[in-house]
């Protein structure tokens, strides 16, 4: 017999019922590739996706692979647009994108002086507004941006002078390298997997691709002696990408799951990368650390403003991005310390 209270409690149990088959029909599954191998991975991507899945369920799942797994890193992003890959965690510069704003991804000298500077940037300076819409063009979905660890030189002989850096041959990224070069440095591009070998073999001279806490966890502090406390950037920022499609067949709260745990890895570089370059400086066995005196490095950081300058004229979009990276920096220096020293 169907009573009052039975026939309401069944209908108030159909709307959820009804609202899952979209999701129960199959699990969605994505292909994602990182520019990090398996080591570094383990820190700036692996506990992002690993909650991901746990929290998703039944109803999506990531399947993660490392550096050049799938594709070459500078393929990541026609990769990404074809549809071959769902997602990517990388740099603009290393995955070769086709915008206008490639060039600031990665290490742009001197945007950045800490870590919190490039969330800052995106989320307050206007820069997410600038890459969803260079990234909507092309059929890719910048989802989030995020600060990752400063650009050091990691060498075989020690780095004390600017003179020093003549003729060293250097892994580093594309626009990092094209600034570096007027200062005699040999920019060389390299699988990400070989470069441990190359130091060993004399084909690189260095490294200066990361901070002291990736040289010590990828392997890169075994092959080299010396770590330059200077460098020409106080972050590399990175993303997480989407082909534009395969986002928008995601359910919202699906994307929103996305989004949050993007923000979980964010969280979770700014600490360990804060914590891990000040630790290793002072505790780390294996790297003697060098520097190139405040005055002579000066000529370093003024050419970087000449940089800026020429990057500005090539587009109506790049001069968008350096206004906004000088307005930044002028208020940076205005605000005072913490913000900015000397």
């Amino acid at each position: 017999m169907t009573t009052r209270r039975k026939f309401i409690a069944g209908a108030a149990v159909a709307p959820a019922a009804l609202a899952t088959p979209a999701i129960a029909q199959g699990k969605i599954t994505w292909r994602m590739q990182t520019y990090a191998g398996p080591a570094l991975a383990a820190h700036v991507i692996d506990p992002a996706i690993k909650s991901f899945n746990a929290i998703a369920g039944d109803q999506m799942e990531i399947e993660l692979f490392y550096a050049d797994q799938l594709v070459p890193t500078g393929e990541l992003f026609r990769a990404l647009q074809r549809g071959t890959i769902d997602a990517v965690q990388s740099d603009d510069d290393s995955m070769a994108s086709p915008t206008e704003v490639t060039v600031f991804g990665g290490y742009f000298p001197f945007a950045s002086r800490y870590s919190l500077d490039v969330p800052v940037l995106f989320n307050q300076y206007g820069l997410n507004e600038i890459w969803d819409e260079e990234y909507s063009k092309v059929g890719v979905k910048h989802i989030s941006a995020g600060a990752w660890d400063p650009c050091h030189f990691a060498t075989k002989d020690p780095i004390r002078s600017l003179e020093d850096l003549k003729g060293k041959r250097v892994f580093t990224f594309p626009t990092a390298g094209r600034f570096l070069e007027q200062f005699g440095v040999v920019p060389v591009t390299l699988p990400w997997e070989d470069i441990e070998v190359a130091v060993q073999t004399g084909e690189l001279d260095g490294i200066a691709w990361s901070g002291i806490t990736e040289d010590y966890t990828v392997g890169w502090a075994d092959v080299t002696n010396y770590f330059l406390t200077n460098n020409i950037s106080g972050a590399w920022a990175g993303s997480f990408f989407a082909n534009q499609d395969r986002w928008n067949e995601l359910p919202p709260h699906l994307q929103e799951l996305f989004r949050v745990c993007c923000d979980q890895s964010h969280y979770y570089r700014q600490w360990w990368y804060w914590g891990g370059e000040a630790a290793l400086r002072v505790n780390g066995p294996k790297m003697e650390l060098t520097s190139i005196p405040d005055d002579e490095w000066q000529k370093v950081e003024d050419a970087a403003e000449v940089f800026w300058d020429e990057i500005a004229a090539e587009s109506p979009t790049k001069a968008k991005v350096v206004e906004i990276f000088k307005k930044y920096n002028a208020d940076m220096r205005k605000a005072g310390r913490p913000y900015r020293y000397g």
